[in-house]
């Protein structure tokens, strides 16, 4: 799945050139997660003013203060072209506008493209509500993160995964940024004192950050709106790599299921 690392490079990688494209027509292919919201031709004349991400979802708003939520679900990408190919089966959206076409390509179907009258609209904030606060924006602040962490029993990988206290740390970044803090991926979030929870925060903003340099991580098949792989994945420290030398200390890395995700750690150097 996509998470915020993906979403954030997808959204620069197409932002700045469809930014003030005039939009010709939108074609939907078949249903995805959500009704559309609307009929397309109503869009036809209206201008793409700029790309915005909250959390895993990017927000494209248009002239008439009108907002499309795109999100890409569990295998969706999105592809940005002058000159498209011709539409496949799996190509369920196309944003024609003057300076290209913007396609969604969902194998899965679960992701969603939805025209809101703007984020106060009731789905738009159905979708956007529950959201915790953006990881790498300012608001990320110690002591609202410490005081949300010590109302929560849960373990902290699930309470990182939830999204509702800080949004879009999916599985690999929380494996990775629980790492980084040297805590482990079972320790209840209640637990964590101050000290340790400005670890956790300040690894989570580096190891989001440091992917978002990397171009994402391609596990299967992501890639950008201009069709480049992300790299983060090849110098993950913990995730994906059971039984392998702990990079710091040279202990094999161990996996545990947490609900239905796995969690990777390093039973030396978190505590």
């Amino acid at each position: 799945m996509p998470e915020l690392p993906e979403v954030e490079v997808t959204r620069l990688s197409f932002s700045e050139r469809i930014s003030g494209g005039r939009i010709l027509a939108i074609r939907l292919g078949k249903p995805l997660r959500w009704p559309f919201g609307a009929d397309p031709a109503m869009l036809q004349g209206l201008t793409v003013v700029g790309v915005r991400r909250r959390g895993k979802y990017l927000l494209l708003d248009l002239s008439n203060g009108w907002l499309l939520l795109v999100h890409l679900g569990m295998s969706g990408s999105l592809k940005f072209a002058i000159e498209p190919s011709a539409a496949g089966i799996h190509d369920h959206f196309d944003l024609v506008t003057t300076h290209g076409t913007l396609r969604l390509h969902d194998p899965r179907r679960f992701g969603a493209v939805v025209l809101t009258e703007g984020e106060s609209s009731v789905m738009a904030v159905k979708l956007l509500c529950r959201l915790g606060v953006e990881p790498l924006g300012e608001a990320f602040r110690l002591a609202d993160f410490h005081a949300g962490l010590k109302k929560r029993s849960a373990a902290i990988k699930q309470v990182l995964l939830a999204g509702n206290l800080v949004v879009g740390v999916g599985n690999i970044y929380a494996s990775e940024a629980l790492f980084l803090a040297g805590i482990r991926p079972t320790v209840k979030a209640s637990s964590l004192s101050l000290v340790r929870a400005e670890r956790l925060r300040v690894a989570i903003r580096d190891v989001l950050a440091c992917a978002v340099s990397r171009g994402g991580s391609t596990l299967r098949d992501f890639s950008s709106a201009d069709g480049q792989e992300g790299h983060f994945q090849i110098e993950a420290m913990v995730y994906g790599r059971t039984g392998e030398a702990c990079r710091q200390c040279g202990s094999p890395i161990r996996l545990l299921r947490q609900g239905q995700r796995s969690s990777f750690y390093c039973g030396v150097c978190q505590t």
